[in-house]
């Protein structure tokens, strides 16, 4: 191996001689697999489950009657959205053993995993084995990602995608101006399931473009620009039956977006501005509009939401890759892989910021920034690796002691946090302790199942049977979710008033009541649900405020 691509993918030769890193990366994929398979029933339902495991359905019977059935065209508004997740759920609960929302966490998993493992790709493709163990190993740990692949059937999806999408583009840009045909259907199927997931995938192609454009720019000034141009033209030429999968995919996962060819357009006009009635959310102490969300609000999250290590490492490979990107000792298909990745990273980020756009649900729909970002810190591991096994074994291994510590304190967290994982807030903000009554913890509800379990199960143990047939529980937060988790006992209400329970979420909106508590989800101190009994009581609101329903 040359030093300059020692250099290049920044790791020394005793890294780039070891397949331990490819085996511990393995290893860590199986081990989340197991975790995954082990745990996924602990997740609970969010406010959106129930109706996308509706719109799945939909889109089944769509195909199912030979595209004749159209009431997923016209389903909410999540036929603005492509429903790829959605469907596959729905078709994993036809042959799993579990019940559908059981069945959605664990496809969630699945998925997640896909994410995970090329990103592990991504990283090792221009940092090395070391690198793309690295990367694994703080996507792996990042809360954010991890909790929400469980549950989020958009935004994880949409990650995941996106990671495969980066892995064909960086693929392209090694292989420029003749990508293989691997690398074509890896690119098409990439994009296809992006775009197809959420619209904005297409931001994509700014990516792609700031990247091929370096390589333009670059072969014009020293080969000519003709030459340049008609390398450009074989480029594209060879991609475009990539761009013929994309939309196959697109069709197949999103089909109301090829019904009409302009419904893609549609959708992104629709999305272009804020289409639901404002509500209010907690941010730095203060309840904010969400269209009035201040500029700080993205990087104030990423800041307190995503670990320490993680944070330092992602910060030193976006620069890293920057800088590298800049010099023309490096080569040149490395310097457009890395201008691709940092932009991927960032852009979606800067063009939150500078547009101000209404915000809401923490970060969650900036997920897919979270493994371009886990790429560029496996390559900032790496080098910093090789820069210490230049000084010595003692040096060295206080660097690897550094970075396993920086993986496994979020693990701790975890653990502790199972399984509300991306509620996490880092020690900056004083974890969720600190985050709690500042900022939203629990704003999927996921604790509903934990709570209405627990009651259940304390009313079974009393002996005690609801008089009327039903026992009648008021309750702040989702509805769908928590009739799921009490089951038929249960009629649920808005109304507190003649009600014999209420099952309350955490969060601001939430009142807390003059009650005994039945059952209680808290972590680290904070509370993220209740139920308590309201028999005999005179309750005139579950609010503090005036709910959006």
């Amino acid at each position: 191996m040359t030093r300059e691509t020692d250099a290049q993918r920044g790791f020394s030769p005793r890294f780039s001689c070891s397949r331990l890193p490819d085996l511990f990366a393995v290893l860590v994929l199986i081990i989340v697999a197991a975790i995954a398979v082990l745990t996924f029933r602990d997740y609970g339902l969010g406010w959106d489950d129930y109706t996308h495991a509706q719109y799945g359905d939909l889109l089944l019977a769509l195909y199912a009657s030979g595209l004749t059935d159209r009431r997923a065209f016209t389903f909410v508004n999540l036929y603005m959205y492509g429903g790829g997740f959605d469907m596959l759920a729905a078709l994993a609960a036809k042959v799993l053993p579990f019940d559908l929302f059981a069945t959605r966490r664990l496809t969630g998993a699945a998925v997640g995993l896909i994410g995970l493992a090329a990103t592990w790709r991504i990283a090792r493709r221009i940092s090395g084995p070391m690198g793309g163990l690295i990367a694994l190993a703080l996507l792996a740990t990042c809360p954010l990602y991890y909790g929400h692949m469980f549950m989020n059937p958009k935004d994880a999806p949409f990650a995941a995608a996106m990671a495969v999408l980066l892995l064909g583009l960086l693929r392209a840009m090694e292989e420029y101006p003749r990508p293989v045909p691997g690398t074509v259907v890896l690119f098409g199927l990439g994009l296809g399931l992006t775009i197809g997931a959420r619209i904005i995938g297409g931001m994509a192609a700014l990516y792609a473009a700031a990247a091929v454009g370096l390589i333009v720019v670059a072969e014009a000034r020293s080969t000519g620009v003709r030459f340049a141009i008609r390398r450009l033209g074989r480029f594209i030429l060879i991609l475009l039956p990539g761009l013929a999968i994309a939309y196959l995919v697109m069709g197949l996962v999103w089909p109301w977006a090829v019904v009409d060819p302009l419904n893609p357009v549609r959708s992104l006009e629709y999305f272009s501005v804020f289409f639901e009635k404002p509500w209010m959310e907690m941010f730095g102490g203060r309840l904010v509009a969400v269209p009035e969300m201040p500029r700080s609000y993205v990087p104030t999250l990423f800041a307190l939401q995503m670990p320490e290590g993680f944070l330092a490492l992602t910060s030193a490979g976006v620069v890293y890759a920057f800088i590298a990107a800049g010099r023309r000792d490096v080569a040149l298909p490395r310097r457009a892989s890395l201008v691709l990745l940092a932009v991927a990273a960032t852009l979606p980020l800067a063009v939150a910021v500078l547009t101000r756009p209404a915000m809401y649900n923490g970060i969650r729909h900036f997920i897919f920034v979270i493994p371009p970002l886990a790429a560029l810190g496996g390559l900032a591991g790496a080098a910093l690796l090789a820069w210490l096994g230049r000084r010595g074994h003692v040096a060295l291994a206080a660097g690897a002691a550094g970075l396993i510590a920086a993986v496994a304190l979020p693990v701790i967290e975890f653990v502790r946090l199972h399984p509300y994982q991306y509620t996490y807030f880092n020690h900056m903000a004083g974890g969720v302790a600190g985050a709690d009554g500042r900022y939203m913890l629990d704003y999927w509800g996921l604790s509903f199942k934990q709570a209405g379990e627990a009651l259940r199960a304390g009313l079974d143990q009393r002996g005690e049977r609801p008089s009327g047939g039903k026992w009648a529980i008021a309750v702040c937060g989702p509805h769908p979710p928590a009739a799921i988790a009490l089951g038929p006992d249960f009629a649920l209400t808005w109304d507190p008033r003649g009600a014999d329970f209420a099952l309350m979420l955490g969060a601001f909106y939430c009142a807390k009541l003059d009650a005994p508590v039945l059952a209680q989800v808290e972590r680290e101190g904070a509370v993220y649900a209740r139920a308590y009994d309201i028999r005999g009581r005179s309750l005139s609101t579950l609010f503090t405020i005036p709910p959006v329903q």
